[in-house]
């Protein structure tokens, strides 16, 4: 059940955290890109996060925004199990550029070398529910 008041697309393209949760239990802040109506973000093979998203653990997804001149009080709640899938680069480029900026060349080497890095993967959520909260007031 979204709320009206929110445009999820326009806040999901701002450049947020996400923050994860499964059960084990695991809550990681992650940076994603919201495409297709799903949220995809960059994993190691080697974390619990991995670990559970491949044993089918379901997971919960919150991005959300708080701004305290503005008033704006804003979160998005995604549900559902996400997939591992192999790196598409182009798509992870994407993804990085939102919070990197489009040159590349000014990339910290530790994100733009985690794309040669073997372990690394994609993941994807398409969203079994996803709720929209607007909570905003005037400051």
């Amino acid at each position: 059940m979204a709320d009206t008041r929110v445009d999820i697309d326009s806040f999901l393209a701002r450049p947020l955290i996400a923050r994860i949760a499964t059960p084990g239990p695991t809550l990681r802040p992650v940076w994603f890109l919201w495409e297709d109506a799903c949220f995809w973000w960059l994993t190691d093979t080697g974390n619990h996060l991995h670990r559970s998203v491949r044993e089918g653990k379901p997971l919960v997804l919150l991005v959300d925004a708080c701004d305290l001149d503005t008033g704006e009080v804003i979160a998005v709640t995604a549900r559902g199990q996400a997939e591992v899938l192999a790196l598409d680069v182009e798509l992870a480029r994407r993804k990085l550029s939102r919070y990197l900026g489009d040159d590349e060349t000014t990339w910290d080497p530790r994100f733009a070398g985690g794309l040669e890095l073997p372990s690394t993967r994609l993941m994807r959520l398409a969203p079994t529910s996803i709720v929209a909260k607007d909570m905003s007031y005037n400051p």
